[in-house]
């Protein structure tokens, strides 16, 4: 019988070495049934701050495995549900899964003990940031985790205090904290329409390792993997235009305002 892991890997990171725990992208519907037949409807937003990217994201494509592979969209469903109904059954389970052999690092069978936290969705709430701090404070040594991600007053608050040495991370842009980001001390990564456009903006690629997003330069840039309709900049261009645009609205609607009184 196969063993139900909660980390598994696509093809790109089996190739690397790395493994990842995936949760369903933006925002979800949930559907509960009750013993009486009774049907309640949560929505949920993985990723509360998500800007521009949302509009892009790879894992919302019809084109991408999340759509196109229902069995994979099923296994991202049940992590979400894991985190949010059993959320210390899950703590506990992915603390076992962890030790397990498969992922210590073995360098001469391209083992790199690496776990890459979320390919989709984002550290959502305190709550379960605040369990994978714990899970990887507690950690096998030899075990390095990293992640994108766009919560940056989040982790301004949770984590930045007091990381944990295993964990890497770096700040996306295309999300409604960027301008929280700092490019004189925060390593920040960004999607790019083509690889020119991302060194002309002094960015370095991460084509050749998913790693070099944490272990590589501050910088970190991809291209987009086939193009996204309406993209016409790189995501944090395209929000720095959003965020732009509310600014004039506001300003605008202000000036209404003081002129009404």
């Amino acid at each position: 019988m196969a063993t139900d892991w909660l980390l598994s890997q696509n093809e790109r990171m089996k190739k690397q070495g790395i493994f990842n725990w995936t949760l369903p992208a933006w925002v979800v519907t949930l559907q509960d049934e009750a013993p009486d037949g009774t049907t309640t409807v949560r929505r949920v937003n993985v990723c509360p701050s998500a800007g521009v990217c949302a509009k892009h994201c790879y894992a919302l494509g019809s084109d991408s495995g999340y759509i196109r592979f229902p069995a994979a969209r099923a296994r991202h469903l049940r992590n979400l549900r894991m985190v949010l109904d059993t959320p210390l059954l899950w703590q506990e389970r992915m603390a076992v899964e962890l030790r397990h052999p498969r992922y210590q690092p073995d360098s001469e069978n391209g083992k790199l003990g690496h776990i890459r936290i979320h390919d989709a969705g984002d550290f959502f709430d305190d709550a379960y940031t605040l369990m994978w701090l714990e899970i990887m404070r507690g950690a096998p040594e030899g075990l390095t985790f990293y992640a994108y991600t766009k919560e940056v007053s989040r982790f301004r608050r949770l984590v930045e205090p007091n990381p944990p040495a295993n964990f890497k991370y770096v700040f996306s842009r295309g999300g409604k904290e960027d301008v929280l980001i700092d490019p004189t001390r925060d390593r920040d990564a960004d999607v790019f329409l083509t690889l020119e456009d991302l060194k002309a903006a002094g960015y370095s690629s991460q084509a050749a390792s998913d790693l070099l997003a944490v272990h590589g330069p501050p910088r970190v840039g991809m291209t987009v993997n086939r193009h996204r309709k309406g993209m016409t900049a790189s995501f944090g261009e395209l929000q720095r235009q959003r965020d732009a645009e509310a600014a004039s609205r506001r300003e605008r609607q202000q000036t209404k305002a003081r002129s009404s009184n």
